[in-house]
Formats: structure tokens, C-alpha cells, sequence
């Protein structure tokens, strides 16, 4: 927990000095406010920032007002010029500081406001470890503030009603927290009724905090949500387990952690999107081909060894970029070593590195929790490429990319399409494509006998088929046709006078079975 002598001697750094201490520099600081002169609800919190205030004795009013324990204030003209050794600040400023109990640190204005906040917020609402062990970056600590402030317990939840930090203790809770928790997301069957209820339309579109009346038979022994929002744009929830509305100081830190939250979260996206920056560009690199393929490999963090290259694409219906901008968000949350995979966003693809160790199942198991986290209506397609070295990652991206347009092809069955299981049709879908780009030959007996088909209305080319793949069997190749072997042997001898089969030669076979499969027609 943060306190106010770290704060001071933090900023001392920074050009900031303490004129007045009332309070005990002990003091725990748990929260940060900004002055924003264009919002008109009263905000509350330990640590003021003045930004934009004219004068000290205003800073220290609106400090007061928002029950803060310490200001900050930017030295400037607007307090006044003083010569060496004076007191910065009037002593009437000072004393109703003092009368408020509110610590007043002089700014450098040197040192801008957003460098200020900066520090200030990452000190205060990202602190050391909390005394549960808890770590500095994430939400959990902050959610045990709130619930020690409120006396209910806490859960912070984001747009899509999935858990992103809870209080600490469960001894209490009902079997709707406990299920939210256990699960890390509001159950389907909880969502429809606080979604009859209107509370999610609420949400959307007020700051104020709503109750959420008690239902014994769904297990729910009430709540009071508010809104986490950066301007118009839904950032998520807080939930507070409680059997009665919050009334009066407790709505007002209730409504103060929401701003805090907002605060956390769009640092943490800022954050993210510079990870998420960085990561891409090296994961492209990786799929394009670069000669530093071990350095790029390090600044990955990824191990050793053989990797996959999955290719996923994600959509609703026919909206082809909300749902892959949320496949990537889910591919890369959570940074570092928690991540077991790096991903890019190409395009409409979400590509990801997979360490594989050779074997699918990392790769399949990746791309079920993928799909477990996105909402049911998100169709999702993806391919696996083949097992690779690091300098072999352009091969396997190939390769999924043509495994996920083998999966575009189907209709239903498994999200993925793996390389290893499907070579054959990947292999043809090649040649078919060499077909039409005009490379296969324009003549010889497939495309004779096509001809022959088309313009006597024979049936030469299924013969031929048929034949090839009974290896040669006349009886095998009837029945597949539903003819006597004589009529199949009939068919071969014509066939043979009007294009050279040259059946006996095995590379005649093999020539006329690819090309029997790369055949518009077959």
C-alpha cells in the first residue's frame, strides 16, 4: 500500500515539494482524482491532481471538496513570483489546508501534468504487492480496496461480461458469485435474466449506479452495478454483492472506483496495443522469411525447437472485422510467459507461433480455448500448418494458409483444417490451381477424351476414371459404373484409337490419375 512519504519522496524527484503535512505521512493513499472542470458530478479521492486550476487557494478548495489527503499543485504564475527563500504559498492557503487536513506538493512546471499522472497513478492504483501477495498490475488489489471501502464484496467485469479481477474472500458469496468466479464470465442463464431486467441496457448508456433486486430462486442475493466508461465507449462493470441499494458515501466510492477502473484499463490497453505493435512486426518477420530468425525467436520469448503456424480467420454472419479484431485481442491477452503462442494480424487473419514440440495437439488445444472465449455467434475457421524449424515458419505459414482455404471450402465440420491430415487435398488444390492459371497441358488423353465427351456425349472420361481406380480391374471398374466388363473393355479400345493411352506404362497411369483429379470436371 502506497503511503504518503513514498509519494513525497517519489516526487521529490520529479521537482515537487512539500509545503504542508498536516495529516501523518504515514497515510495510506489508495485513489487518484483529476480535476476535470467540464465534468459537473463531485469526484473523491486520496490524491488531487489540479490540472488546469488557476490559483493554489482553488486547488486546495476543490482538494477539500473531493476529500483528498493530498494536492497537487503546479508552481506558476498564477501563484504568485517570489524571490529566493520565500514561501511559495500564501499563509492563508496553508492554513486552510492545514484546517482540511489535506497535504499540499508544489510541481515544477517543468514537469507536465501527464508525466505527473503517470507516476502518480502507477504508484497509487498499480502500487507494490498488497499484504494477499497480490501483483501490481493487475486489478485485484484494487478490487480488495473497494471492498474493504464499501464492506461487500467486489467483482470487476468487462464488456462482455467476462471477470477480470474479484475481491478476496468467498466465505460470504452467493452461488452466482461463486459460479461468475469459477467460470471467469456471467453464465448464459445469468446473462439472459439481468439482461431481461435491463441491466445491461442500462449500462450501456448511464453512469449511474443501478440495484439489481435479489432472486432467491436464481441463487442471486442482489447486486449494485455501475457502468466502467471512457467517454461514450463500454469498458466493462462493477458488481457489488449486496442485499440493499448503496446509499450516499458509498455510492459515491463506488462511483469514484469506476472512474479508477476506466483509468487501469485503458493504461493496460495502451500498454497492450504497444505489445500487441511489437509483437506483430516480429511475428511477420518470422512468416516472411528474415535472416535473423534466432534474434527474432529471442525477442519473443519463445523456446526452442519446432513450432506450427496457425491461420485463423473469425466473423459474424457477414461482419468479416469485428470478430477477428477480438479473436487477436483474446490471442494476445496476457503478455510475457503466460502466452504460450505470439501472434500478428495480417490482413483479415489472425496469425499465431505456436511451439509444437512436432505434435498437433498444442495447436488444436489452443484453438478450442480461442474459441471457448469468443461469443457463440463468432464463426470461426482456421488451418495448421505443418511442423517447422524456425526457418522453416514461411513453409508452415503456407501451408496453413492453404489448410484454412481448404476449411473455407467445407461446409460445417471442425474449425480447423490440419496440414499433416489433409496434404493430399492441399496438393491437389495446388495443381488445381496451376490448372487454372493455364499451366496444365492442353492436350493429351484427359482432355482429348474430355473433348470427345463434349461433343458425342460419351462417357469416355468416366471410364478412364473408373478404371484407374479399380488399378486396372475390368470387373471392379463395371461395377462402379454399373456395366458388363465387356462394355469397359469396349470403351478402352475406343478410347485408345482416339488418344494414345499407353495404359502399360505406370507413368502414363499416374499422369492421367493426377490429371484426372486437377480435371474441372472430376
Amino acid at each position: 500500500m502506497l503511503k504518503l512519504d513514498r509519494l513525497v519522496n517519489v516526487l521529490g524527484g520529479y521537482g515537487a515539494r512539500l509545503w504542508s503535512a498536516p495529516a501523518s505521512r504515514d497515510v495510506a493513499l489508495r485513489s487518484v482524482v483529476v480535476h476535470d472542470p467540464t465534468d459537473p458530478r463531485a469526484a473523491t479521492g486520496d490524491v488531487f491532481l489540479a490540472v488546469g486550476v488557476e490559483s493554489a487557494a482553488e486547488a486546495v478548495r476543490l482538494s477539500r471538496a473531493a476529500r483528498a489527503t493530498v494536492v497537487l499543485v503546479r508552481e506558476g504564475t498564477a501563484l504568485g513570483e517570489r524571490a529566493l527563500g520565500e514561501t511559495a504559498l500564501d499563509e492563508t492557503v496553508l492554513a486552510e489546508a492545514r484546517d482540511g487536513g489535506v497535504a499540499v506538493l508544489l510541481v515544477d512546471p517543468e514537469v507536465s501534468w501527464s508525466q505527473l499522472f503517470g507516476v502518480v497513478y502507477g504508484l497509487v492504483l498499480e502500487g507494490r504487492e498488497t499484504e494477499a501477495g497480490r501483483g501490481p498490475t493487475d486489478l485485484f488489489a484494487f478490487a480488495d480496496t473497494l471492498a474493504g471501502e464499501l464492506g461487500y464484496p467486489v467483482t470487476i467485469e468487462d464488456q462482455m461480461s467476462r471477470v477480470l479481477a474479484y475481491s478476496g474472500s468467498q466465505q460470504t458469496a452467493d452461488p452466482v458469485r461463486l459460479e461468475t468466479i469459477l467460470g471467469r464470465r456471467v453464465s448464459e442463464a445469468m446473462h439472459r435474466l439481468l439482461e431481461s431486467k435491463g441491466v445491461f441496457a442500462h449500462l450501456a448508456i448511464s453512469d449511474e449506479p443501478v440495484f439489481v433486486e435479489p432472486s432467491p430462486a436464481h441463487g442471486l442475493r442482489g447486486r449494485m452495478v455501475v457502468a466502467v466508461r471512457a467517454g461514450r465507449e463500454l469498458l466493462g462493470s462493477i458488481w457489488v454483492e449486496c442485499e440493499q441499494p448503496l446509499a450516499g458515501a458509498q455510492c459515491t466510492v463506488l462511483a469514484d472506483g469506476a472512474r479508477a477502473v476506466a483509468l487501469h484499463l485503458l493504461r493496460s490497453r495502451v500498454s497492450a496495443d504497444l505489445e500487441r505493435r511489437v509483437e506483430s512486426d516480429l511475428v511477420i518477420q518470422l512468416l516472411e522469411g528474415t535472416a535473423d530468425v534466432s534474434a527474432v525467436i529471442s525477442r519473443l520469448g519463445l523456446p526452442g525447437g519446432q513450432f506450427r503456424v496457425i491461420a485463423l480467420q473469425a466473423h459474424i454472419a457477414e461482419e468479416r472485422h469485428a470478430a477477428i479484431l477480438l479473436a487477436f485481442e483474446r490471442a494476445t491477452t496476457g503478455f510475457g510467459w503466460s502466452r504460450p503462442g505470439r501472434s500478428a494480424l495480417f490482413g483479415n487473419t489472425l496469425y499465431t507461433v505456436l511451439p509444437s514440440g512436432g505434435d498437433v495437439t498444442a495447436a488444436l488445444d489452443w484453438l478450442a480455448a480461442i474459441v471457448a472465449v469468443l461469443p457463440r455467434q463468432v464463426t470461426v475457421l482456421a488451418g495448421v500448418g505443418g511442423p517447422a524449424t524456425p526457418a522453416q515458419l514461411p513453409a508452415s505459414r503456407q501451408e496453413a494458409d492453404e489448410s484454412l482455404a481448404l476449411r473455407a471450402s467445407r461446409s460445417g465440420g471442425d474449425p480447423a483444417v490440419v496440414y499433416d491430415e489433409s496434404w493430399d487435398e492441399i496438393l491437389l488444390q495446388r495443381l488445381r490451381a496451376a490448372a487454372s492459371a493455364g499451366r496444365a497441358p492442353a492436350r493429351g488423353p484427359v482432355a482429348d477424351l474430355t473433348r470427345h465427351d463434349a461433343e458425342h456425349g460419351t462417357r469416355y472420361i468416366e471410364t478412364l476414371r473408373a478404371w484407374l481406380e479399380a488399378q486396372g480391374d475390368l470387373a471392379v471398374a463395371a461395377g462402379r459404373l454399373g456395366v458388363h466388363p465387356n462394355t469397359v473393355r469396349y470403351r478402352l479400345r475406343k478410347m485408345d484409337a482416339i488418344t494414345n493411352l499407353r495404359l502399360d506404362l505406370p507413368e502414363k497411369r499416374l499422369a492421367m490419375i493426377i490429371a484426372l483429379a486437377v480435371h474441372r470436371g472430376g
